[in-house]
């Protein structure tokens, strides 16, 4: 989906996630969790916000279930690719890619014929066999 480069675009995108996760829940069965709904919300809110942030143009995003995750695809028009930075709790903002790799089960990030991809899975599964649930060990 293409999302415009103004403000309310970070709130459309999340909506959207959640919304797809919702429906593959209970339109298609797929076993999410609520936690997984909410991890994938802010993961689409950091990477969309470092898009606009960073880059000129349009972003794209596209989210797909691809065994018992759900990938998180982000493209904008710069091709430099982001760097995590060193940990620092004095450093105010600029968390967004650190965060996204601790929720995350994986991040990868490469350059396109125009721009970047950014793209990062988080478990549908609280834990392995417990899909659906909230809040459970």
């Amino acid at each position: 989906m293409a999302l415009e480069g103004d403000g309310v675009c970070i709130a459309q995108a999340r909506h959207l996630a959640a919304g797809f996760l919702v429906h593959a829940r209970s339109g298609q069965g797929i076993p999410v969790s609520q936690r997984a709904v909410d991890l994938t919300q802010l993961v689409v809110s950091e990477l969309v916000t470092n898009a606009r942030k960073y880059a000129p143009g349009p972003v794209l995003m596209e989210l797909r279930i691809t065994g018992e995750v759900v990938e998180v695809v982000v493209w904008d028009s710069d091709p430099v690719l982001p760097v995590a930075r060193a940990s620092d709790a004095g450093r105010v903002g600029q968390h967004g890619l650190e965060i996204v790799m601790a929720v995350a089960q994986g991040v990868e990030a490469r350059r396109e014929p125009v721009g970047k991809r950014i793209t990062a899975r988080v478990a549908l599964a609280d834990v392995p066999g417990l899909a659906g649930t909230r809040d459970k060990p």
